[in-house]
């Protein structure tokens, strides 16, 4: 796996994830896809802290803190 960010998500598409935004909340889910900005697309996401479950998620790049497998 490269250590460019756009190498770790590539080496993570079709894997699950935890994504934290600058608002501390954190999102599990696979990670679909992304762009050049880091925008992120999760499905089968879960809102960690929340009974809350979604089919498909979309993040802005600008809002993510970190992105771990």
């Amino acid at each position: 796996m490269g250590g460019r960010p756009l190498d770790v998500l590539e080496a993570s598409l079709d894997e699950d994830v935890t994504v934290r935004l600058k608002d501390d909340r954190e999102f599990i889910g696979t990670l679909e896809g992304y762009d050049q900005h880091m925008n992120i697309v999760l499905s089968d996401v879960a809102v960690v802290g929340m009974d809350e479950t979604r089919d498909t998620t979309v993040i802005r790049g600008d809002n993510v803190v970190s992105i771990t497998p």
